[in-house]
């Protein structure tokens, strides 16, 4: 076992080594596990969140223990780098990697729970939610401090990004860290592609339109196309990964026997093509 624990906390080692020997039937579920598992446990007072990575193929097991760093080891590092730049993240805490003579067998990510917030995805569905408008526009002007550090968050979905109140003004939490890519410089075209799989509501995208295009000194036009066309090929790009999913787990000889199959997977190849267009 590989356990790396935050400096000064070390005081959480034995809580976290007993927590994990519980971690299957223990804790509060958050989401439905059925990628990464997070759960929530009391320590002793202090509630923490523990993120068990979706178990690896053969391939990527070896590949996260001789070439890569593993999901857990990227969310803490990165995790520190946010903070140290002043950005919002949950308070690292520790990783663990498992691993065997063939690779990484499991890996686990802890941070603080962060209470008394709101996802992102959650302030986008409700019209109704106070603050909405400047709140969006506060998650643009997050996202061009990112850009101009060089930093693209690829997993840029609104369900990575938790909103807290704290006093008169928002604050914005990063999490799902481990896919970042760095660069010296990011060019305009790149970071309205980070855009891509925010929203495709109309409303939010002009929102951010305007909002990124004011703190970049280009047109909001400019902006709002570029961002339409990134998310209209992430649509794209998500109907295509269902067809293939959809194809992995059906049996292809039946695909050319029965009539219905070949009529259905018609009908995909047609809505993909109608979205290219």
């Amino acid at each position: 076992m590989k356990f790396i624990i935050a400096e000064g906390l070390y005081m959480y080692k034995d809580d976290i080594l007993s927590t994990l020997k519980i971690f299957k039937s223990g804790g509060i579920l958050i989401g439905n596990g059925s990628r990464n598992v997070i759960k929530v446990f009391n320590l002793n007072g202090i509630h923490l969140n523990f993120k068990l990575f979706k178990q690896h193929n053969i391939i990527n097991r070896h590949i996260y223990k001789f070439y890569r760093k593993s999901k857990a080891q990227r969310s803490f590092e990165y995790a520190h780098m946010l903070l140290q730049k002043s950005y919002w993240t949950p308070k690292p805490i520790a990783y663990i990697e498992n691993h065997d003579f063939i690779g990484l067998t499991s890996s686990y990510y802890i941070t603080e729970q962060l209470e008394n917030c709101w996802t992102f995805d959650h302030i986008l569905g409700d019209h109704s939610f106070p603050d909405r408008e400047k709140i969006i526009k506060e998650y643009a002007s997050l996202m061009f401090r990112l850009h101009n550090d060089g930093i693209l968050f690829l997993d840029n979905s609104p369900n990575n990004f938790l909103i807290r109140k704290e006093d008169d003004s928002y604050s914005i939490y990063m999490v799902d860290l481990n896919r970042m890519s760095f660069h010296d410089s990011i060019n305009l075209d790149k970071r309205l592609a980070n855009f891509a799989r925010i929203t495709n509501d109309p409303q939010v995208i002009n929102i951010i339109a305007e909002q990124y295009s004011h703190l970049y000194g280009t047109s909001v036009d400019f902006c709002l196309k570029k961002i339409e066309q990134h998310t209209n090929r992430q649509i794209v790009r998500r109907k295509i990964k269902k067809i293939l999913k959809l194809y992995k787990y059906l049996n292809p000889k039946k695909i050319f026997s029965n009539h219905g199959y070949v009529l259905f997977y018609a009908h995909c190849i047609f809505q993909i093509s109608d979205g290219l267009l």
